[in-house]
């Protein structure tokens, strides 16, 4: 029994050590992104009332929720999507703000996977929602963030693809599909599955340029001259304008410089029914499933009751961390901090060092020696802890020998030649 209480339940793990500071480090270069394009921290709780994320909302569905009840037995969620969250806080505490809202966030989603998948059911994404902005320079800025934060963890081989939910929305309309049948050939297209969609509409009436229209929508990806061409199969005005509002999109981020990032898909079609316009999606090698998702979902916050206009993203940290492993891209971290190390009768000349430390905002872990292990001992845990330097006291603890965990080097000094540094 004690060996089975260190184990973790299938779809969680601990990250620890090295790799949790490497995480960290990468949270923080993407925080530092968001900041610069001037969005601002927002946090939401960890479980929510179960119609937050109930099947119009068109976040995950009922069976991949983990749910529970309170004392009043309602029932609860652990959230599975970071946006409906998002949305309820605007719609609660921005109610009346006329002006866009660009907000980013760092936190856990939970999702009940099936057994033996492999995939992991707690997640750590972070991401940013533009509130307020419907515009196609608003879609733009979100994908150039998307890149420039990709690039801040130095990655460098990814790919973000756009699809467009308006195209095939505004086909099936025409087609005047019922929800179940739009559901199918959704699935069939997206899956790029050319005899499964060429079978549904065998069975559909619809006239024959229509019908070649959705035959072809798997075909559709690749750079925007190819998405161009999907004008050449409909009339539609709703698909049209979806067609170029990917123009649009395009031509801003040309001036961005990061127009080569991008590539397009119009046979993507999220399984979110909130999206409602663009929506991308980030891939790189060394992980088998997409780094970053996102859209425009200009239908959601209504349901919250404040309507206005929305597009966003999730980046998940888990498989970011995953491709930069795998591509071999290290993560820069310098040996940080201290170890004063001290010899009883040195305690309050170490206690004074520590102190003069973290009141320069120096993070010190104080150490008493004891007499059965050796200053090498300490060495050798300050190097497998990331820790810089140790300093180490004896005697009345004026004089302070210096050891560095990357180099080996020892140095000594007067204890207060240390404090007046």
């Amino acid at each position: 029994m004690s060996r089975q209480l260190l184990h973790t339940p299938e779809g969680v793990r601990d990250i620890y050590a090295e790799e949790c500071a490497r995480k960290m480090a990468v949270q923080d270069r993407i925080q530092k992104v968001f900041h610069l394009y001037g969005y601002q921290n927002i946090e939401t709780p960890s479980f929510e009332f179960f119609d937050i994320f109930k099947k119009e909302r068109g976040s995950a569905g009922t069976r991949e929720m983990y749910k529970f009840f309170d004392r009043e037995n309602n029932t609860l969620v652990l959230r599975p999507d970071m946006t409906p969250p998002i949305a309820r806080c605007v719609a609660k505490y921005f109610m009346d703000e006329q002006g866009p809202l660009r907000l980013c966030y760092l936190g856990q989603t939970y999702l009940n996977a099936a057994s033996y998948q492999g995939k992991l059911n707690e997640t750590t994404q972070t991401g940013a929602e533009l509130i307020g902005d419907d515009s196609s320079d608003g879609d733009a800025e979100m994908i150039a963030m998307v890149i420039d934060a990709l690039k801040s963890t130095g990655l460098k081989e990814f790919q973000v693809e756009l699809g467009q939910v308006e195209f095939y929305r505004g086909l099936v309309e025409e087609a005047g599909m019922d929800e179940d049948t739009q559901e199918q050939l959704r699935e069939l297209i997206e899956n790029k599955n050319f005899f499964g969609v060429e079978e549904l509409l065998t069975e559909q009436t619809m006239e024959e340029e229509l019908k070649q229209a959705f035959l072809k929508m798997p075909e559709f990806f690749g750079d925007i001259d190819q998405i161009r061409l999907a004008k050449s199969m409909t009339g539609n005005s709703r698909a049209l304008r979806a067609i170029g509002r990917l123009e649009k999109v395009q031509e801003i981020l040309d001036g961005y410089g990061l127009g080569d990032y991008v590539s397009y898909d119009l046979g993507m079609l999220s399984k979110y029914s909130y999206y409602t316009g663009i929506i991308f999606k980030a891939y790189t090698y060394g992980t088998g499933d997409y780094l970053v998702t996102g859209g425009r979902y200009d239908k959601l916050l209504v349901q919250f009751g404040k309507d206005t206009p929305a597009v966003g993203f999730a980046i998940v940290v888990d498989r970011l961390m995953q491709a930069l492993s795998r591509q071999k891209i290290g993560t820069a971290m310098n040996m940080s901090g201290k170890i004063v190390l001290y010899e009883r009768s040195a305690r309050t000349a170490a206690i004074g060092l520590a102190k003069h430390f973290r009141e320069e905002g120096e993070p010190v872990q104080l150490i008493r020696k004891p007499s059965d292990k050796s200053v090498t001992d300490y060495v050798s845990y300050a190097g497998r802890h990331w820790v810089g330097r140790l300093l180490y006291l004896t005697g009345d603890g004026e004089q302070v020998a210096e050891y560095q965990s990357d180099s080996g080097r020892v140095k000594t000094y007067r204890l207060e030649t240390l404090m007046e540094a």
